[in-house]
């Protein structure tokens, strides 16, 4: 009888572990120029697919999230001409709920992408073409920033009249910060030591001009940069090398050439790269990447809502999750591990204008 009762026991215990695995919280930044009304959490089931409201948090167009490795801090931009700003955090990720431990202004205008290092938080301010690093407290509130003025053209008059500061990431190896530059098509190398950035003097890498380099993202190894480019719609494809970058191939990803293109993201076991494209043709492009070489191939493409921007894979896999900015959903597709193509599920997530997407663990 003890016997039984402990098989029960840990049978039991093993399928709580499952369904604890399966479910994680879904982070959704927006635009409140409707009638949203900030951050919206929610719980994802990666098995399913299926997704439950949890708590909204106000706050003025938090239009990009980033969450700490230990899932206690979510960082915030407000992303306006005016007061723009980034906010700190403290997360319950058991019911998904926020509450604000600080507030920083930028001093640059628009703030679009929140990069944690561990010891700085870094802030790229499009409009004024602007990066703004904030040491951190212990509880990871935000001390006042400094800010770092880029002052690059491009040959697009309309949209590289000046810098454009898009994103930024920490290399796979931990010793760089990289920051793309749009409006000057620039690829911008910080030195990292430590959780901060150690030298506001960066390394300056061109991307062929015209371009306009939007996000980018890693392989799996660590061997390669993939960049998105959103004014002429291609993955550049950098081989890198303890800082140093290669460009290696251009393969295009808006066949439309709508110069739209906006997010990247590799599938967690790093077989298939994904790419949003916005204003013609919205939808989601998808390479098989080669481990070898590092080199794409295209192998189809996916249709979306209107305004596709952000997206997120599951950590299994099985889904991708794409926020639908003008039609107001998070689309959920499931994704055929062997093919990588992509499958509208139609459990759609309502959400006002959405832009970002993040999914974290149900716990700290």
């Amino acid at each position: 009888m003890k016997r039984l009762l402990l098989l029960l026991s840990v049978v039991l215990s093993l399928i709580g572990c499952g369904k604890r695995s399966a479910e994680l919280n879904l982070l959704v930044g927006t635009y409140t120029d409707t009638d949203s009304k900030g951050i919206y959490s929610f719980r994802f089931n990666q098995e399913t697919g299926d997704c439950s409201p949890l708590a909204v948090t106000g706050i003025p167009n938090p239009s990009f999230l980033a969450v700490t490795p230990d899932n206690k801090t979510v960082y915030s931009v407000t992303e306006q001409q005016v007061e723009a700003s980034v906010s700190a955090f403290g997360y319950n990720p058991a019911d998904g709920t926020l509450k604000l431990l600080s507030k920083q202004p930028t001093n640059g205008t628009s703030p679009c992408h929140v990069t944690y290092l561990g010891k700085e938080v870094a802030a790229t301010n499009y409009s004024s073409g602007s990066l703004t690093l904030f040491p951190l407290e212990g509880d990871g509130k935000l001390k006042e920033g400094t800010l770092l003025e880029f002052f690059e053209t491009g040959p697009d008059s309309l949209r590289q009249e000046g810098s454009h500061i898009h994103s930024s990431q920490v290399s796979p190896d931990g010793k760089f910060l990289f920051v793309i530059d749009l409006g000057g098509d620039f690829i911008y190398r910080f030195p990292v030591k430590d959780g901060k950035v150690t030298s506001v003097e960066p390394t300056k890498i061109k991307v062929p001009a015209g371009e306009g380099p939007r996000h980018f993202d890693y392989s799996k190894d660590g061997r390669f940069m993939y960049v998105i480019t959103e004014l002429e719609g291609n993955v550049l494809v950098y081989d890198y090398n303890d800082g140093d970058l290669q460009q290696i191939q251009t393969i295009e990803a808006d066949p439309l050439h709508a110069r739209g293109s906006a997010d990247i993201h590799f599938s967690p076991d790093g077989k298939f790269l994904y790419a949003s494209n916005r204003l013609k043709g919205d939808g989601i492009a998808i390479f098989k990447q080669d481990s070898e070489t590092g080199l794409l191939e295209y192998v189809g493409y996916q249709e979306t809502g209107i305004h596709p921007r952000n997206f997120a894979v599951s950590p299994n896999g099985k889904y991708v999750l794409v926020a639908c900015r003008d039609s107001d959903v998070i689309q959920v597709f499931s994704c055929d591990q062997k093919t990588g193509l992509l499958k509208d599920t139609g459990k759609d997530i309502k959400v006002p204008h959405p832009v970002c997407v993040i999914l974290t663990s149900t716990s700290a």
